[in-house]
This record gives structure tokens, sequence and C-alpha cells, in this order.
């Protein structure tokens, strides 16, 4: 694996940052995760788009977006898989030990990993703890990311892939790296971005092309939703076929499996909709 590390690429052993670059002190940092098949990433645009967003609500400078393009194409290049996970971190930098920054400016990181496809449907599991929606954070894919790696580790320990949170007022939100959706009589739902769950990519892209609507739901619409399914880079549509102790006979149902044929279509046709 060759990584590119602030404007260079490096042989994966070779890659350096510094132990004082703020993102990895005290998690001051932005990513984006972006699936590439056949040496071509999707939604590239639509990605940057919102790694300029985080950057800018976490008060850092905008990337360089072209030397981000750049740094993708080469890493893309270097590392040829089938399927792969493109990860690009943008950080404060370099910075004194606490929250202050430095002046040194951000650094830049991407890197590629090959995955293989996901299952067509997975189990979830609820987590007790909760998104806060109104926290000054929300909305933006930090690198601040230990509780989600938390609540992940509980759903593993319950075999299940992801775990789904509430928020602080009892309403559905959204998984440690995906966004949820329910089906209620026959009619597809998505919590809305108020609800302090992530604009993922998919999941904008999900609620153009298939007209789901963004609905504001308790967290025990899970008990009695008709379909449930998970969005992300990684996932696409993927149908859950149980949540905790419940089963959810025939996943994907006649929704789901519509929704995983026309995103399946659609991207496609359109490598950066």
């Amino acid at each position: 694996m060759r990584i590119w590390v602030n404007g260079e690429l490096h042989p994966a052993d070779d890659a350096r940052l510094s132990v004082l670059d703020h993102g990895l002190t005290v998690g001051d940092g932005v990513f984006e995760t972006l699936r590439v098949s056949q040496g071509r990433p999707f939604a590239l645009t639509r990605h940057l788009d919102r790694l300029t967003r985080s950057a800018r609500g976490l008060g850092l400078p905008a990337p360089d977006l072209d030397e981000v393009r750049r740094a993708c194409t080469a890493v893309i290049e270097a590392n040829p898989v089938a399927l792969g996970r493109l990860r690009i971190t943008f950080t404060g930098g370099v910075s004194p030990l606490g929250s202050d920054r430095g002046n040194d400016g951000p650094g830049l990181f991407v890197a590629l990993g090959e995955v293989k496809r996901r299952p067509d449907t997975t189990a979830v599991v609820t987590v007790p703890w909760t998104r806060n929606e109104r926290g000054a954070v929300t909305g933006l894919k930090t690198t601040s990311y230990a509780e989600n790696v938390v609540a992940l580790a509980r759903a593993h320990e319950q075999g299940a892939s992801e775990a789904l949170f509430a928020n602080t007022a009892d309403r559905l939100c959204e998984g440690t790296g995906s966004n949820v959706f329910v089906v209620l009589d026959g009619q597809l739902h998505t919590p809305p971005v108020a609800s302090g769950c992530l604009a993922g990519i998919t999941r904008a892209l999900a609620v153009e092309w298939t007209g789901a609507q963004e609905t504001d739901l308790p967290f025990d619409v899970l008990d009695r939703a008709e379909e449930i399914f998970l969005t992300s880079t990684l996932r696409d549509v993927q149908a859950v076929h149980r949540v905790d102790g419940r089963e959810l006979p025939g996943a994907p149902g006649p929704v789901t499996a519509k929704a995983m044929r026309v995103f399946d279509e659609r991207a496609a046709d359109d490598l950066d909709p």
C-alpha cells in the first residue's frame, strides 16, 4: 500500500505523521470515505463538498480540493484494487499539546484499502447511548470517532454489524457509520438531518432516487417497521434482517429490494452524481 502524506506518496511502512498532529491528540480533523470500484471513485464531488463543510464547521481552513483530487488519483493509481475504501483525512496539523491549534497548517492524508462486497442483509442492535442533536460538531464528519468505536464493538459482541442511536429526544437518529431507513405502511422514511444524523452522501442519493420522506420518528419505530435498511458508502443500500431480538423475515422486503435495484442502476449510470 502507498499512502499520500502531506504532498507525497509513501510506502505504508514509511508513511509518517507527527505525534503532535492535532487530529491524533484531540481529534481535530475531518474525513471522508469513498467507494472505489475498478479504479473509479464514486460521488467524489459530493464527498469533497462535505469535506469542505466539515472543515469549515470545525474552523479549519478549506482544503485545497485540487490537491485532494490529485492525491486521490495518485493513491488510486498506486493501489489497484477491484473494490476499495478510499479514506481522505484532513487535520488541524502539528499543534501544541492541548486544544489550541498551532500555526503549521493542516495535514492531508489519503489511503486506499481493499474491501469485500457487503452481504445483502445484516443484523443491527440498538444502544443505550445517544447522539446530541444540538452539539457543536453535530452533522460534521470528524475524526472524533471513539463513541462509534464503542457502540460498534457492542454490536459485534451481539453478532451484528451496526449499532443504531436515538438522539437526546428519543428520536431515531443514525448508525455508527450509516443512515437508517424504515418502511411504515408501505412508505419509505428516514430521519431528517435535524435529528442529529450525518447528512450521508448515500442517504441523500437514496432519498433523491427513491422518493423517501424525511420524517421525525420515535426510536421505537424499529419495533414495528415493516422493513429497515441502512445506507453508507460501502453498504450502498443494505437490508436489515434483525434488530436486537426482532427478526424481519424475508429481508430484503419489496420496498428495500426496489431501493437496492434503483440505487445500483443509478450509481452505475453516473459515477459522480
